[in-house]
């Protein structure tokens, strides 16, 4: 009897370290999807001053900004919402309808005659960008063995490293040999091709219990996280109105505090629109906070190295993005690496060393000068994804992991938000520092390009400071046990479940 059960109980391990028929072709569909309209994200960055220049649109450096803040602000609004709408909705009635949005707003922006336009593409695209990062995860979450979630986590941390830092390299080329038009109509393609693959191989149910929609909290989010982030996009902006920042905060704060007091209620019967009881589970909640500095450092530095290049040491376009390429390919070819790493050793031997090598990187950062040749510069943007690399895949795992089946996409969904907000305020914290000792500096006559590289420096600076919390941090992970109480079973399938 002894020995039929082992071999039994041998097939039954195997079969649970395998994925489901068709998901392998699932989860690839997902990630390519997420690569192309994450990239698009960032790829504005190095394109302010060449759409500055274009008389058809007719624009100055602040409305240019709003292709940028208005794709932010989008994502803030919707990202919440991803929760509800993987409860309420077939996972590929979303992908098709996000992928769809995403196609749409590149072939508006590509198109677009005027500003007007071109701004209305980027909040389409963005309303589609914003669904497929949280639906990957929690297809993830739900189709991979437990044993294996740290390798998939590890790849799409890749996609989540690699896809915004090397947006500035390809928009880089792209204007180097084409029109700006190409950032948009080039991705077009692609997207449609993976919307069609995905009709076909995406199935899955939305859950059985559907929660009905709330009216009062989609307003609520929107003001919520729409003005906090908006707020935060205002800071450091010159010839403002007095009221429009302290406005725009106080409605965000205002109306996100009213929001987290409706989801509480709401979540008694199943019905929020966020689920709260996410923070319920410490190590969902410690890897938040992480991935909350992790992500401010990370969009900062994003956003401030390319200024740094082009106007203090007087680099193109062309070759800022090929600074950063080097070490977004470092971060995305780690990422698996680190994966499979989290699934044999956990979090901690990852984490913390990843941590430390950050706090290295924003160090070295504070030491540049207008001297500071180039392959310099790109060693320290190598040292900072490397240990970005070492970083974002444990977390992304331990958070979902800590959680039960039914809160995966809830969780998914407050990852995706707190990016985001993370984002603006890593953004505006950065932008914020720099202006003000910028002004300071040209006050004294210094030189436009050394009084940006000094507020650059002290910018760098603060958010070393900042991230030394983040470090402290890192020593309450662990990893999660390979079971989570109330974990339903695999609800995606193949295409041979079509969606209702």
């Amino acid at each position: 009897m002894h020995t039929t059960t082992q071999p039994a109980r041998a097939t039954r391990d195997a079969t649970r370290e395998r994925l489901p028929a068709g998901g392998a072709l699932i989860i690839a569909t997902l990630l390519v999807s997420a690569f192309v309209v994450i990239l698009n994200e960032t790829a504005m960055n190095v394109a302010i001053s060449t759409l500055i220049e274009d008389p058809a649109l007719g624009i100055d450096e602040r409305a240019a900004q709003w292709l940028t803040t208005a794709f932010m602000l989008t994502m803030a609004v919707v990202i919440p919402t991803t929760g509800w709408l993987m409860a309420r909705f077939s996972k590929r009635s979303l992908y098709v309808t996000a992928m769809a949005l995403f196609v749409a707003g590149s072939v508006i922006a590509g198109f677009a005659p005027s500003f007007p336009l071109l701004l209305l593409g980027r909040i389409v695209q963005a309303s589609g960008t914003a669904v497929v990062f949280p639906l990957l995860m929690t297809t993830v979450m739900q189709l991979v063995p437990p044993t294996r979630r740290g390798a998939f986590m590890g790849t799409i941390s890749m996609v989540m490293s690699a896809a915004p830092a090397l947006g500035p390299t390809v928009s880089g080329a792209i204007l180097q040999f084409a029109s700006w038009r190409w950032i948009f109509l080039g991705v077009a393609p692609l997207a449609l091709a993976m919307l069609l693959t995905g009709a076909r191989t995406l199935g899955g149910r939305p859950q059985e219990h559907r929660p009905r929609l709330d009216g009062l909290s989609i307003p609520l989010a929107a003001l919520g996280f729409g003005g906090l982030v908006y707020g935060l996009s205002l800071i450091g902006v010159e010839e403002l109105p007095a009221w429009q920042l302290p406005t725009a905060l106080g409605v965000g704060v205002v109306s996100l505090l009213g929001f987290v007091l409706r989801q509480l209620r709401l979540q008694r019967t199943d019905d929020a629109l966020l689920d709260l009881r996410t923070f319920r589970h410490p190590l969902f909640t410690a890897s938040v906070v992480v991935m909350t500095i992790a992500m401010a450092a990370m969009f900062g530095s994003l956003i401030m190295l390319p200024l740094i290049l082009q106007d203090s040491m007087g680099l193109e376009p062309l070759h800022v993005g090929l600074i950063t390429m080097p070490g977004a390919l470092l971060s995305g070819l780690l990422g698996p690496v680190v994966g499979n790493l989290y699934d044999r050793w956990g979090p901690r031997p990852l984490v913390i060393p990843g941590a430390l090598v950050v706090l290295a990187a924003l160090v070295l950062y504070t030491t540049l000068q207008p001297t500071t040749p180039w392959w310099a510069v790109l060693i320290m943007q190598m040292v900072l994804m490397l240990g970005f690399a070492f970083t974002f895949p444990p977390l992304f795992t331990v958070s979902l992991a800590a959680l039960p089946g039914h809160l995966y996409g809830y969780g998914s969904a407050m990852v995706g938000t707190v990016q985001q907000v993370a984002g603006g305020a890593g953004t505006a914290a950065f932008v914020t520092i720099m202006a003000t000792r910028q002004g300071q500096l040209l006050e004294q006559g210094l030189s436009h390009g050394d009084a940006l590289l000094e507020g650059a420096r002290v910018a760098f600076m603060g958010a070393a400071a900042l991230w030394l919390l983040g470090v402290v941090a890192t020593f309450w992970l662990r990893k999660p046990a390979d079971a989570v109480a109330d974990e339903p079973e695999h609800e995606v399938t193949a295409s041979a479940s079509p969606a209702p």
